[in-house]
């Protein structure tokens, strides 16, 4: 989730309401040609961020989604669940709390924590497992204070998510481009959190858009510590746009060193396409459906 996200989400919410308004929104097609399935072997149950596409009004975006082959959308607020379970689709992720007033500072918890325990309870009431959580900004604190800090803003809140069948995934996001200052900035950080918390309940959120520009290695990095890993974002880097053969990450090995970890959970599409929207998402389907 890029550090402008809380900003220009509004901005292309505003937009795609825009375009439901006139009535008029059609089915896109992807590079000229009707929409079809593109996943073959769900090796991977892939997912797409729902900010990327926000401009498609949700139904019709549902309705791609589900004629690509995607099992969901990641990144909805709790009042869109019932559109994408009408459509039997799975929420990949919910939203929470603040990206940047997050769990690493105390005063933040009881609003955060309010957030996630409403994100829990519309999860479990539609049946859909993955709720986010955000470290915030570092703000002056030292690394083990903000770790002890977002230890126990966890285990406050984890039991209620163990009850519901609820995983809260903390995300990882670069501090070096997009989220200055940003707390949870390398893996070690997230498997530290993971092992204090000692509940399979409580995971990482592995952008490897992100990973790739913190650390990269990372391919090691899933083998190693894919038992602390409950999520996947892709993007392309440079840039976060497609992932394609124009930039260096290569996913098809990604994604077989993921399935190799027996990994169940999801693989959400989290980039901003630099050309047709749809075209480039069906690429990107196809890519890592190996």
């Amino acid at each position: 989730m890029p550090a402008r996200f809380e900003i220009s989400r509004r901005r292309v919410l505003t937009g795609a309401a825009g375009v439901a308004a006139t009535g008029v929104f059609n089915l896109p097609r992807a590079g000229g040609a009707e929409i079809q399935r593109v996943v073959r072997s769900d090796r991977i149950n892939q997912s797409v961020s729902r900010w990327c596409y926000s401009k498609i009004p949700l139904e019709k975006f549902c309705e791609i989604c589900k004629t690509m082959g995607l099992v969901g959308i990641d990144l909805l607020e709790p009042g869109e669940l019932p559109v994408v379970k009408k459509h039997d689709l799975v929420c990949t992720m919910l939203f929470s709390h603040s990206l940047t007033e997050g769990l690493a500072h105390k005063k933040n918890h009881a609003e955060c924590l309010s957030k996630i325990r409403r994100s829990i309870d519309a999860a479990s009431e539609f049946g859909f497992k993955n709720v986010i959580t955000l470290s915030g900004n570092r703000y002056g604190i030292s690394t083990d204070e903000g770790i002890a800090n977002i230890v126990e803003a966890h285990k406050e809140i984890i039991g209620y998510a163990e009850k519901k069948k609820v995983t809260l995934c903390m995300e990882y996001l670069n501090s070096k481009v997009d989220h200055k200052d940003y707390m949870f900035d390398n893996i070690a950080f997230g498997v530290e959190v993971c092992r204090q918390v000692g509940s399979d309940n409580c995971k990482i959120l592995y952008d490897i858009y992100h990973a790739q520009i913190m650390e990269g290695d990372i391919i090691r990095t899933i083998r190693d510590f894919h038992q602390y890993i409950g999520h996947y974002h892709t993007g392309g880097n440079p840039g976060r746009n497609e992932i394609d053969d124009t930039q260096e990450l290569y996913y098809p090995a990604i994604m077989r060193a993921i399935v190799a970890t027996g990994f169940s959970g999801y693989v959400a599409h989290e980039f901003v396409p630099k050309r047709d929207p749809l075209k480039s998402l069906a690429e990107a389907i196809k890519i890592c459906d190996v």
